[in-house]
């Protein structure tokens, strides 16, 4: 039986995004140490700080013995920006089922003497409420965000953007793009179309991302047919727009890294986004960030 504190998940996709962010929170707190007062690490979702991974069984052979099933557990976002050094002077984990922020707390209790705050609710709520009440002229932050779903609505988005003090690891959820928008205009019914405007943070989406069908015609003309529009964006195709949208209120966005890199289709773009205008701040960030995302691609994706 799991304990309320198992948190099983994982795969290929789930260790690169973690290593990915931890070498930038390292690069991150190691540049900045010197330069501001307080460097804080915000985790939206944070799940329990740990995570269950699930091994499977591996068959023998001639030189290997058969190795059978096991279960580990490992760091999860959490737990590893706990154990960056320099140390971030703040942590706040954010999530809303109440057994994922009771293991938080037992994980806060078991780094006495460190500033760590955990919030029981939505981080959509938590962070539009409160992101814009902190002064920001001496912090920095960087924010992971991870959801389970699509539950990152624009909005919070845009209050992350307005801080100019936040830079952003955002683990988009593309396959729940792609599934909400359906290959023909005719399958987007209203419970999809709301969903889909409330994190594009526009309802243009439609006319951008959809065609009409051309009429079809046969030997004696054109044929009479109801009107249709169908997507006209692959899933690079989204994937795009998405980056597009982002531009629209972060600075600086870099080309996502893909994942799985390898298994198609690609479910998830792990996008960095930097909220300082400042040139000097974009120039530091961008180099971080395109020197870690291009290393995680030469180390996982395979030349085509």
């Amino acid at each position: 039986m799991k304990s309320t504190d198992d948190h099983e998940f994982g795969g290929q996709h789930t260790e690169i995004k973690l290593e990915l962010v931890e070498k930038y929170l390292k690069a991150y707190s190691t540049a900045l140490r010197q330069k501001f007062n307080s460097l804080w690490y915000i985790d939206a979702f944070a799940g329990t700080g740990s995570r269950t991974v699930r091994i499977e069984a591996r068959d023998g052979d001639l030189l290997d013995e058969p190795v059978p099933e096991r279960v580990e557990s490992r760091r999860g976002s959490a737990k590893i920006a706990l154990d960056i050094e320099p140390r971030f002077d703040r942590l706040i984990f954010m999530d809303q089922k109440p057994a994922h922020c009771a293991a938080l707390e037992a994980l806060k209790a078991s780094h006495p003497g460190r500033d760590v705050h955990v919030l029981n609710g939505d981080a959509n709520v938590i962070i539009q409420n409160n992101i814009n009440r902190v002064n920001w002229s001496s912090r920095r932050a960087i924010m992971f965000l991870d959801p389970y779903g699509m539950e990152v609505a624009w909005e919070t988005l845009q209050a992350i953007a307005e801080t100019k003090a936040i830079d952003v690891w955002f683990l988009f959820p593309l396959s729940g793009l792609y599934r909400q928008a359906a290959r023909n205009i005719s399958g987007v019914d209203a419970t999809k179309r709301k969903a889909l405007t409330t994190m594009l943070g526009t309802d243009e989406w439609e006319a951008e991302l959809y065609s009409p069908v051309p009429p079809i015609i046969d030997l004696l003309g054109t044929l009479e047919a109801p009107e249709e529009r169908q997507r006209n964006a692959d899933v690079a195709g989204l994937e795009s727009y998405v980056k597009r949208r982002l531009e629209t209120i972060f600075p600086l966005v870099a080309d996502p890294f893909p994942l799985p890199p390898q298994k198609k289709p690609q479910r998830f773009s792990l996008f960095f986004a930097a909220s300082n205008p400042s040139p000097k701040a974009i120039d530091l960030a961008n180099r971080f960030a395109r020197h870690i995302i291009s290393a995680g691609i030469s180390s996982h994706v395979r030349p085509r």
